[in-house]
């Protein structure tokens, strides 16, 4: 089974568990062999929460196979609603469980609790985790938010909206939440109920209050925002507030909803809350505009930092990719817009050949991109779950609204700079204070090593460095050097290196040049002596 290997999703009884996990007041009976309760350690462990899930396992046997496996189920239903008192129940079977054909819903229901119980038809072997959490989070959301609210019209009062999908073991959820709320409140606009994170059942009986739902991971809750909107009338939001101008699109996106006037004055006030706009003033972009990237995570983030990528830090997005088939159209639709044909597959080995293929300098992916980029010597920033305990800081990271924005340019836009330390390297490592045995030019002459251990300097290195540091001095040119030439895209890329070390690169580019006999500089020939001056 694909369990036994890497996964991008568990089945979808953990999506379940993440529903009731987020929950303050449901709790979840799942019929299910001993061995399936390794999920507890995905919330203790990952996210490290202080309680375990509010989940109570059958834990059948293989010796109860020969008995009656639906008492056990009943017996765990009735001692978890003693023990736990919940406010409502959710009971369903586990991948394993589903081989016996037990029905815990029926079982359930022949119980009488004086509770909402609502039964979970997860088929394992068809599905997945994201499509568990978004179905259970629908089923409670139609079981309980039934009653029909009255709503008075906009004007005069403050418009109100419900935050839906936030759940237990998303990625940056809490810091994400905490930044659009943020925004909510200064945009003058209420939140009624966040949902399922620390949502109650009361509070989703009281869904129907709200103008409109905002769905920040369309994955998770679209289904129920679709519900809502067809039982309720409350439109829904489209737009991701991910990145600068996906949370500009965003903010005026609630503004229309809610009645509030927004004009261009507005949206310029809204941008300059992010500091991450100073990168495309800065030097740094010089050399890092067009850098190569390949996109890969669960459809929201892939798609958001898709377009984050091209369109805040200048990057190419070469590749795009998805583990969610359910949105399988979205992810194509948007790789289109760059000229590509997406990736949708669970096989990190078919997006390890992708990667292998297209040869990109920056993977923002999940934490199996993470390891195919470890092997292949690519810089990696994870964007989307799954993910290990690094990727749920300490410190507030959201990935949403501005200050998510300056966050992505710090955890995008740091590797690519580390390679930038390692050209800087390379291009000064014969230079006669930089070199291995040099100690820190700003201890002085008098520590770090001697300089009998510094290396030779030959003549020809040393009128380099003269021609380098005095204009003045002007040596002769020899006959190759008076006929080396640089070729158009040469130039080009030699202009994508800093302005600080771009002579030194061209000085290097033609000593090596001279030194094979080159009379014409190509990109090929500027690579070749980067290479060369790097080892």
């Amino acid at each position: 089974m694909q369990l036994t290997l890497w996964t991008y999703e568990g089945p979808p009884h953990v999506g379940a568990m993440r529903v009731a996990t987020a929950m303050t007041d449901v709790h979840y009976v799942l019929h299910a062999p001993q061995g399936d309760t390794y999920a507890d350690l995905l919330f203790t462990m990952i996210e490290r929460l202080p309680r375990r899930p509010p989940v109570t396992y059958t834990t059948f046997q293989a010796r109860d196979l020969g008995g009656d496996t639906a008492e056990l189920f009943k017996e765990a239903a009735r001692d978890a609603h003693t023990r736990f008192q919940p406010q409502a129940m959710l009971v369903g079977a586990s991948c394993t469980a589903e081989l016996i054909q037990d029905d815990p819903g029926g079982l359930a229901q022949a119980l009488n609790l004086p509770i909402p119980v609502v039964p979970l038809e997860l088929p394992a072997y068809q599905r997945k985790e994201n499509w568990g959490a978004s179905e259970t989070f629908y089923h409670l959301v139609r079981a309980l938010a039934t009653a029909p609210a009255t709503r008075t019209p906009l004007e005069g009062r403050a418009p109100v909206c419900n935050i839906l999908g936030p759940m237990a073991l998303g990625f940056r959820h809490r810091d994400d939440l905490q930044e659009i709320r943020g925004l909510l409140h200064d945009l003058g606009v209420q939140v009624n109920v966040v949902a399922p994170l620390s949502a109650s059942v009361a509070d989703l009986r009281r869904l129907p209050e709200a103008d409109f739902n905002v769905v920040l991971y369309p994955e998770l809750g679209r289904t129920a925002a679709q519900w809502l909107q067809r039982q309720h009338g409350q439109p829904f939001t489209q737009c991701v507030p991910y990145g600068v101008n996906g949370t500009l699109d965003f903010m005026a996106e609630v503004c229309q909803m809610a009645g509030l006037t927004h004009d261009e004055s507005s949206r310029q006030a809204w941008r300059r809350a992010s500091r991450a706009r100073w990168y495309a003033q800065s030097v740094d972009s010089t050399y890092l505009t067009g850098k190569r990237v390949f996109v890969f995570g669960d459809a929201t983030h892939a798609i958001a930092a898709a377009r984050v990528a091209h369109q805040d830090m200048g990057f190419e997005v070469v590749g795009l990719g998805t583990y969610s088939r359910e949105f399988a159209r979205e992810v194509r639709d948007a790789a289109k817009l760059y000229g590509l044909e997406a990736l949708i597959t669970d096989d990190y080995l078919a997006v390890e050949d992708q990667v292998k293929a297209l040869q990109p300098e920056l993977i923002l992916g999940t934490q199996m991109e993470r390891h195919i980029a470890k092997r292949l010597g690519i810089p990696c920033t994870v964007i989307s779950a799954p993910m290990h305990v690094q990727d749920f800081p300490a410190r507030y990271a959201p990935q949403m609204g501005f200050e998510g924005a300056n966050v992505l340019f710090d955890t995008w836009v740091h590797p690519l700079m580390m390679g930038l330390e390692e050209h800087l390297l390379g291009m000064f490592r014969e230079d006669f204070e930089f070199h291995d045995q040099a100690a820190p030019s700003h201890l002085g002459a008098g520590h770090g090593a001697s300089m009998r251990a510094m290396p030779t300097v030959s003549a020809d290195t040393l009128a380099e460095l003269h021609r380098s540091t005095d204009p003045q001095i002007q040596l002769p040119p020899t006959p190759a050097e008076a006929t080396t030439d640089w070729a158009p895209e040469a130039e080009q890329e030699l202009k994508k290196i800093p302005f600080f070390v771009r002579g030194k690169a061209r000085r290097n580019t033609e000593l090596f040049a001279r030194e094979r006999g080159v009379s014409r500089i190509t990109v090929e020939t500027m690579y070749e002596a980067k290479a060369h001056f790097s080892r």
